[in-house]
């Protein structure tokens, strides 16, 4: 019962200026040149990764030294000792990085609180366009505006698809063409802002028939949830099951978010 007591004890706003001070260090190093290093993964990194990754865990640990952290740029902890885990903080300290090495400004800071292997707080943040989204447990906002700030209602009529810029798969573009709409207009978007438009409601639906991690999605699925929405795994008989997190595999499964 202890992490659940101090998961309600956690300030939406640390968590904030966490990712904002982070934000600041990212820009530094985006504004300047600088070197793109390979994990063993092939996925890049760079200087921002690092540095991010070293200030948010470093916070968050001052502030709550109690809460474990799983981030995308640690070594990850055994699954054996992470499944009794009620709580805690999942990073992506950059996700977008090819956004980010494009100069593009899809690419966001992201910061979760998982409790009982769903997200329920989370910040996005993304320095680049002055964006920051964040949901605080009950409710979910945009720079300060509640979300949604749009409906669509005639979805038969004209459905608005958010899909992936650097990692769109076929079988993500075979379920866009087939959704039940007389017209469809897509859009791509770099990193988790693809969530993060659908909480708007910017974006109706954003289909991922394609490998990501927990980290890409946590911090922007809790601002999805919060505002009413849900990630859900995709299922061809459209069985609605939602997105589940600290797996013993960190590889989430397809996913449709709407």
């Amino acid at each position: 019962m202890k992490t659940i007591m101090q998961y309600k004890n956690i300030n939406i706003e640390d968590i904030k200026n966490i990712a904002l001070e982070a934000g600041k260090l990212t820009m530094k190093v985006y504004n300047k040149d600088f070197q793109v290093d390979y994990k063993d993964d092939k996925s890049p990194l760079t200087e921002a990764d690092i540095k991010s990754n070293e200030l948010i865990c470093k916070s968050l640990n001052k502030l709550y030294p109690n809460i474990p952290i799983m981030s995308e740029e640690n070594k990850q902890v055994d699954y054996e000792i992470r499944k009794n885990w009620d709580c805690y903080f999942c990073v992506d300290p950059i996700d977008g990085t090819k956004e980010f090495i494009k100069k593009n400004g899809e690419f966001t800071v992201n910061i979760a609180l998982i409790h009982n292997n769903t997200p329920i707080m989370g910040v996005v943040y993304a320095p680049a366009l002055g964006d920051l989204y964040w949901a605080d447990g009950k409710s979910s906002y945009k720079n300060g505006e509640k979300l949604p700030l749009k409906t669509n209602n005639n979805p038969k009529e004209k459905l608005f698809v958010v899909a992936s810029k650097s990692h769109l798969s076929s079988e993500t573009q075979d379920f866009i063409n087939n959704l039940d709409s007389k017209e469809i207009e897509q859009v791509s978007k770099g990193s988790s802002l693809k969530l993060c438009m659908v909480a708007v409601g910017e974006a109706d639906i954003y289909p991922r028939l394609a490998p990501t991690m927990e980290w890409d999605t946590a911090a922007a699925d809790a601002v999805v949830r919060c505002a009413g929405k849900m990630t859900y795994v995709f299922d061809k008989n459209g069985s609605r099951k939602s997105v589940v997190y600290n797996k013993n595999n960190l590889l989430n499964p397809w996913f449709v978010v709407k």
